[in-house]
């Protein structure tokens, strides 16, 4: 009933909020007119200057600060700022409200708790979430053994010795390069697996379907929960759950200075990446089509496809359990064997990917800068990790059942409304 209620509200609020958006547009016009010629003057000279260094960058970016404030005197001065607002608002509404329709809850199939489940914890990761939340007395409290990591403890061998001690059930409480560690380890004994979202972003535990606010809920995976498979993937053997960056970021993480001062360190960096010569590193890898590439400001492999630029799910993936690589080339590679040069953002799913360089390559690998030796090799691993999930949490991505276009978001907005959406959620759960 509450996804219907809110695919109610996002069709007549999205509708409304359109109608009045076009009378605003008509009856000042042609303000609007210069309100989009600051924003794209904006645009354009925001990226020259951050292609650029000194001088140049300075007055690029303040070519581009200068436009927005342009932007806003034109909406500000002249119009009718109430109704500007009334439609700001709607706009935020209807977005709400269509992601609040396209939120899923699967009901996983139920399966016994372990006997001896561990959960590992990290107590410096997401600023001290484990100690605010009381983590390890939570973890005894439903018969979960607390293993802190502690400074110089290697992850892998307290893993592994917990499992020699008999325990069947491995959780980690931790940023998703622990994660990793742990997932890999019990894909690989067959053991059920844990994500408790105590680290910073927690993005495996999004797209799992773990609800990010309720890391002690969390606990109760080993209680109560479900089970799910999911993918796992590796590079060159190692196992990780996120993705692999190449380029850009993963050069801009590897400089000194970029834990203190990240955004400026990334802008220091694109000149490198963007500017003139292109990506220093001159990767080479093979697209879709079977055709020869090297080059481009950043590449992103991942585990199973990310679903990007869309205003409902963004940044996050839809399956966990699609058996695939998420391939992402970001930046304009020079062509393959016709030597063209290629659009500048490309995506395809691949069961196995390669890079080389004549170098070692910087990479971001769940977002733990590492230099990895050449070629760069690729795969999925299908349906190894036997992830359980707390009754109350979601137990699939918050994208699982939003539509890729417009058109297919507005059908499906119907449908959800009309209460004939019921197909949808059956293939979230299988």
């Amino acid at each position: 009933m509450r996804r219907r209620m809110a695919a109610v509200v996002a069709l007549v609020v999205g509708a409304a909020t359109a109608v009045l958006a076009v009378a605003v547009a008509v009856s000042q016009f042609p303000r609007g007119l210069g309100v989009l010629a600051c924003v794209v003057i904006a645009a354009v000279a925001a990226w020259f200057g951050v292609l650029r260094r000194g001088i140049a960058r300075v007055l690029g970016l303040a070519v581009a600060a200068l436009a927005l404030a342009g932007a806003v005197i034109f909406v500000v001065v002249g119009g009718k700022f109430g109704l500007d607002l009334f439609v700001l608002a709607g706009l935020l509404v209807t977005l709400a409200a269509t992601r609040a329709s396209f939120a899923a809850h699967v009901d996983l199939p139920r399966v016994p708790p372990p006997e001896h489940p561990v959960l590992f914890f990290n107590p410096r990761s997401g600023g001290g979430k484990a100690a605010r939340f009381a983590i390890a007395k939570e973890a005894r409290d439903r018969g979960i053994e607390p293993i802190e990591l502690k400074g110089g403890d290697d992850l892998e061998t307290l893993v592994r010795g917990a499992v020699a001690r008999g325990a069947d059930g491995l959780a980690m409480a931790g940023g998703d390069g622990s994660q990793a560690i742990v997932a890999a380890i019990a894909a690989e004994l067959s053991l059920p697996y844990a994500c408790v979202p105590a680290g910073t972003r927690n993005h495996f535990a999004l797209d799992l379907g773990v609800d990010r606010d309720d890391v002690v809920g969390a606990l109760d995976a080993f209680v109560d929960g479900g089970e799910r498979l999911v993918d796992l993937a590796e590079v060159n053997g190692r196992v990780f759950v996120n993705n692999v960056s190449l380029g850009l970021y993963a050069e801009a993480v590897q400089r000194t200075g970029y834990r203190a001062a990240k955004i400026r360190t990334i802008l220091d960096t694109v000149p490198d990446a963007l500017g003139a010569g292109g990506s220093e590193l001159d990767m080479r890898w093979t697209g879709p089509a079977g055709d020869g590439h090297r080059g481009g400001a950043a590449l992103l492999v991942s585990n199973n496809r990310y679903r990007l630029g869309r205003a409902v799910g963004s940044g996050t993936r839809p399956r966990i359990d699609d058996g695939v690589l998420g391939i992402t080339v970001m930046g304009a590679p020079a062509g393959g064997d016709q030597g063209h040069r290629q659009r500048p953002w490309r995506e395809w799913s691949a069961p196995s990917f390669e890079v080389d360089a004549d170098r070692q390559l910087p990479a971001g690998v769940d977002g733990e800068a590492l230099v990895l030796d050449t070629p760069l090799r690729f795969r999925i691993r299908p349906g190894v990790l036997r992830v359980r999930i707390a009754p109350q949490h979601p137990g699939t991505s918050p994208s699982a059942l939003a539509p890729e276009g417009l058109r297919d978001g507005l059908a499906e907005l119907v449908r959800i409304a009309l209460g004939r959406d019921g197909h949808r959620v059956t293939e979230a759960a299988a």
